[in-house]
């Protein structure tokens, strides 16, 4: 009737904390191997994250995935995981299904529909695989002895040979996500790398806001570095500060009192271009001839900074110089990020030193194993973090 002093009922190979990417993936796979599954999810609605993703059509993995396009302090720790199960296997699984899917750009793959489908995909697999799931589950404590692991819930203690945390991190805090799954590590002796958002806007002080602030909307094409790391991509202005795809890519390298550099016209010989408009235009204003290569409102507000002559014609080659570089190398210090409310994703996390590569599972905890966000593995945009939590969670679920 019992199994280590508990009801059968309440006793399953594997619990798996978390019902997100990592944790369902794991659970479909651990199932398919015949072992038992309970997943417990906090949120009333498992995958949220994968709802919302991609405007609600979900950018669920990158045909270029490779270790590249991953921070941790370890860069070879997912090698193992991405090479296990690739974005090829996932691309099969979703055609499986029959998921139209198309690629946006630079490798991003969405689908054609709606991200529900991927959410709908893995539940199902779930429960062809006969994975419990139990949504709406508060975990208060979670103990190990030598019978395995307890989980103590609002709905009862359930207990586990192996426990698998895919809490994920606190990024978006209003999708239930917390910092749960480090305090789990703390509680078991594993080290942290100290999280922080990641994929983030960043934000500018009073100062900066006053002189682009009401760029607010206007975006454009360029190349964003900060130290030795650059993306060309599209950045957007906002009320707070710089969005856009290269800037929340850079935001992962950024860190306080550093600057970034922007060139906001990638690709384009401005100093030639503003020569000929000289000759050829010499009553034009400094913002007109600018417009021609950047966004109007930008043009503008980058002439008014500047100051200096009005007519390109009273313009030396020295102060077309310095136009220039105001345009192609804008040295700009954000004053910090928007945090947790809006990062995409979290920086840090269990410390890879503390993990086996291979399987995921804890060195010193046996039957403990961490994976996805709440890993110190982080992907760049582009639904590389999506591949991670599909890596891991079948390294993890092909062990536990």
């Amino acid at each position: 009737m019992t199994k280590a002093g508990h009801p059968l009922a309440n006793f399953h190979d594997v619990i798996i904390l978390g019902a997100g990417a990592a944790g369902l993936m794991c659970a479909a796979i651990a199932g398919q191997r015949g072992r038992s599954v309970l997943l417990l999810e906090q949120s009333r609605h498992p995958a949220e994250k994968i709802r919302i993703s991609g405007g609600g059509r979900c950018n669920f993995t990158n045909l270029h995935t490779s270790p590249a396009n991953f921070l941790s302090n370890n860069p070879q720790f997912c090698r193992s995981a991405l090479s296990g199960y690739t974005q090829r296997d996932f691309i099969a699984l979703v055609e499986r299904y029959g998921i139209a899917w198309h690629e946006k750009t630079r490798g991003q793959l969405f689908c054609d529909g709606s991200s529900r489908q991927i959410v709908d995909m893995l539940l199902e697999e779930c429960r062809k695989a006969h994975a419990e799931l139990r949504p709406g589950a508060r975990i208060s404590a979670v103990s190990k002895d030598e019978d395995g692991f307890a989980v103590l819930s609002d709905q009862g203690e359930f207990r586990s040979r192996s426990l698998v945390v895919a809490t994920g991190g606190p990024s978006i805090p209003k999708m239930g996500s917390s910092g749960f799954g480090y305090k789990i590590a703390g509680q078991f002796g594993l080290k942290i790398v100290p999280p922080r958002p990641a994929l983030v806007p960043l934000t500018f002080d009073a100062a900066l806001l006053k002189q682009f602030g009401d760029l607010a909307g206007v975006s454009v094409d360029a190349i964003v570095s900060c130290g030795k790391v650059s993306f060309d991509e599209a950045l957007l202005f906002t009320h707070r500060g710089l969005s856009g795809p290269a800037v929340l890519q850079i935001s992962s390298y950024w860190r306080e009192g550093q600057d970034i550099v922007v060139d906001m016209a990638p690709g384009i010989d401005l100093l030639a271009g503003l020569k000929k408009l000289r000759a050829e235009h010499p009553r034009q204003e400094m913002a007109t001839a600018l417009a021609g290569f950047i966004p109007k409102r930008l043009a503008r507000a980058i002439a008014d900074t500047i100051g200096g002559p009005e007519r390109i014609a009273d313009c030396s080659d020295a102060w077309l110089a310095k136009v220039t570089a105001a345009v192609k190398q804008w040295r700009v210090r954000p004053n910090g990020t928007e945090g947790y409310r809006t990062a995409e994703v979290t920086l840090g996390g269990v410390d890879t030193s503390e993990l086996s590569s291979k399987t995921l599972e804890a060195r010193s905890v046996p039957g403990l194993y961490f994976i996805g966000e709440v890993v110190d593995v982080t992907g760049w945009l582009g639904g590389f973090n999506f591949q991670w939590a599909w890596s891991s969670g079948y390294a993890a679920g092909q062990h536990v």
